[in-house]
């Protein structure tokens, strides 16, 4: 099927190409979400009469979204979940939890913009891309940790789970040489 793009699609075009797609992703998702519309002779005629327009509003829009992406550079969100001892966590954090934390930080997003590859399902510092326009993306720290003081600690940098191995010293059982009984030549007795 053939489209008309009305804005920029990642991975398929830019606004005013006429790109093929396949019926249904056409269907469900490019036409109801007003990315592009059906390339009949009709439908070009009319984009071509508005494309100016159509040209300038996206612009407006996307310096718009410069603007924004500038004032929240480096914006780093703190969720507060509970986790396991080796750093995992109970649950997950999702792009609507961070879609809400952003908004009460002051960057207004939905959690469509949010671009998560997985879900965040351990302790850490992770960078997460935001897109706020078609053409402008940002980067959000999002900071997952148990506890508020942890939250610092992360973000100072230093580690806040590690190997049991590491926090519990190895206890020496057997004195040098010698073994546990029943492994050695010597019947047990």
């Amino acid at each position: 099927m053939d489209v008309i793009l009305l804005q920029r699609v990642e991975k398929l075009g830019q606004m005013g190409e006429v790109v093929k797609v396949k019926p249904g992703y056409a269907r469900n998702f490019l036409l109801p979400q007003m990315k592009a519309i059906r390339a009949t002779k009709e439908n070009l005629a009319r984009f071509e009469a508005s494309r100016a327009q159509l040209e300038a509003q996206n612009l407006k829009r996307r310096e718009e979204a410069e603007r924004v992406a500038e004032r929240v550079a480096g914006l780093a969100v703190v969720m507060i979940r509970q986790a396991g001892e080796s750093g995992q966590l109970y649950g997950s954090v999702t792009a609507r939890d961070i879609a809400e934390a952003c908004t009460e930080a002051g960057l207004s997003i939905t959690r469509q913009q949010v671009v998560l590859e997985q879900p965040i399902k351990a302790l850490g510092l992770v960078a997460v891309k935001v897109v706020l326009h078609p053409e402008v993306a940002t980067s959000v720290t999002v900071n997952v940790a148990r506890s508020p003081e942890e939250a610092e600690k992360q973000a100072r940098g230093e580690r806040v789970t590690g190997p049991a191995d590491e926090e519990a010293p190895a206890l020496d059982l057997f004195e040098d040489g010698a073994a546990p009984p029943g492994t050695g030549d010597q019947p047990d007795v």
